[in-house]
């Protein structure tokens, strides 16, 4: 017969609640009797009547995290079982709501348990905040959450609010959502006599000195407006624009008309970035954002995909190709890391095409196209390993330029241009400058300096007519000596 563990609720509240039956078993004294803490009115009462029990609140105090505690109480229930053939094991409230060390136990086989007993103080507190779950409800352990988990627009309560750090760790997460002084309400000890509800700001929670394992912390549904931090309040604004009634330009948006913004609003992100300006940072990405949750949107009123399956794809690619990271692959520095994406990629696509450049992205800007098809020309060899070739094809492509601007008709000086161009993207590749940033910051270099001549002008108080080049240059050397 299997070592037997029952596991005794001793409710939420204290010895006036507790149902006849269950006092028998907590006071029968031919049963080993363990319990999560003493602290709780009910122990609390039948200690003062003479009756023992073995705590683990010891064990709170050798670890830094829960599941370690809830784990080694559960190797000692089980070793005392196995020792003595059956014991008690009683927890506050009902043994099956938010109770781990009763899960884990569950899960032993090499102990059988039973639950009895035990009243969930869910009823008390409803009626005590006056509430109705109905509305939408969410329990969490405050011991083990996640804050991207939490439904800020339902009812929201924290059990398992032992002591000030448990509430710091939750002040901090609700900190990242709601302002300091947001109020929340601290329960204490509901259908109970020592029943109270105390209202104070979230910033105070961890400043309570009374907290106990009968401390619950709730928070009253929070309006949406009020969370437009959060993902899924974008994802309704933007479907809202869409919907009928609302903005007559987002309606009118489709995936073709919607192509230049999103290029666009990457090259303002790269400004911001080259500005170091964070806050510019940080609206630029909105914009960014804003282009994949219309594109998603459009997909989603089509009937051919939403946002979700973007991000499904993203977060599964992301795994998929870090087998480093997430499986059990090896990559000690970059080119690993490389090698490995790349050899995932061609594994994704199956056979191999009949052209290596079948999947360069044709629209791209036509510069940062000429590097991926060097790039990718460069991956099986097709490639110089030093400068100097690169160099001498520049010169060499400068020639014929000269030669078809002579000899030959403007066709054929666009193609030589081009070839130029070509042969620079490959410069910037070998010294690993991207050209669409190289040319950007040189853009943004002459409007400030060429800016600086025009101030210089108007200072002047006369019309560019009257100034020779050389005079103008003047002043752009003055702009020069400015930056430096």
């Amino acid at each position: 017969m299997k070592p037997f563990i029952e596991i005794i609720g001793l409710g939420g509240g204290d010895i006036n609640q507790l149902p006849l039956g269950i006092y028998r078993k907590l006071t029968n004294a031919d049963v080993l009797c363990y319990v999560r803490t003493l602290e709780h009115p009910v122990i609390q009462t039948l200690e003062g009547e003479g009756v023992s029990f073995q705590s683990f609140d010891a064990i709170y105090e050798k670890h830094d995290q829960f599941d370690a505690v809830y784990r080694e109480i559960t190797e000692v229930l089980v070793e005392k079982a196995k020792a003595n053939g059956r014991i008690t094991y009683a927890v506050p409230g009902h043994p099956m709501l938010a109770e781990q060390t009763v899960q884990l136990l569950i899960n032993r086989k090499e102990v059988e348990v039973e639950i009895v007993g035990g009243q969930s103080f869910l009823d008390d507190l409803f009626s005590a905040l006056k509430i109705d779950p109905i509305e939408g409800f969410q329990f969490v352990d405050a011991t083990s959450f996640q804050r991207h988990h939490l439904q800020y627009e339902q009812h929201l309560v924290f059990c398992q609010v032992y002591d000030a750090f448990i509430a710091s760790e939750v002040k901090l997460a609700l900190l990242e959502d709601l302002p300091a002084e947001h109020p929340v309400y601290i329960v204490e000890a509901v259908g109970s006599e020592a029943e109270s509800i105390q209202e104070i700001s979230l910033v105070e929670l961890d400043q309570q000195m009374e907290l106990s394992n009968l401390t619950s912390v709730y928070i009253p549904p929070i309006a949406k407006e009020a969370l437009s931090h959060q993902f899924h309040r974008l994802k309704e604004v933007i479907a809202t624009l869409r919907a009928p009634g609302g903005c007559p330009w987002d309606q009118k948006q489709t995936h073709e008309t919607l192509r230049q913004y999103i290029i666009e609003e990457a090259y303002e992100v790269v400004d911001a970035i080259d500005r170091e300006d964070d806050e510019a940072i940080v609206e630029e990405l909105g914009d960014v954002l804003l282009q994949v949750m219309l594109h998603s949107q459009i997909g989603e009123e089509e009937g051919y995909f939403t946002i979700d399956d973007i991000i499904s794809s993203i977060t599964e690619k992301m795994i998929r190709r870090h087998p480093h990271v997430f499986g059990d692959k090896d990559a000690t520095d970059e080119q690993d890391v490389k090698k490995l994406w790349d050899d995932i990629k061609q594994e994704e696509k199956g056979e191999e095409q009949e052209s290596l450049l079948a999947h360069v992205t044709k629209g791209l800007p036509q510069s940062l196209l000429a590097v991926d098809i060097q790039k990718t020309a460069a991956k099986v060899g097709f490639d110089w390993s030093e400068s100097e070739p690169i160099w001498e094809k520049i010169y060499e492509e400068l020639e014929e330029f000269k030669a078809a601007r002579k000899n030959e008709q403007f066709d054929a000086q666009e193609l030589e241009f081009g070839d130029i161009l070509f042969a620079m993207m490959n410069l910037g590749r070998y010294y690993k400058i991207n050209p669409e940033i190289a040319l950007m910051r040189t853009n943004h270099k002459f409007i400030d300096r060429f800016q600086f001549v025009e101030t210089k002008v108007k200072e002047s108080q006369k019309s560019w007519d009257s100034f020779t080049l050389e005079e103008l240059d003047v002043f752009w050397e003055e702009a020069k000596a400015l930056e430096k």
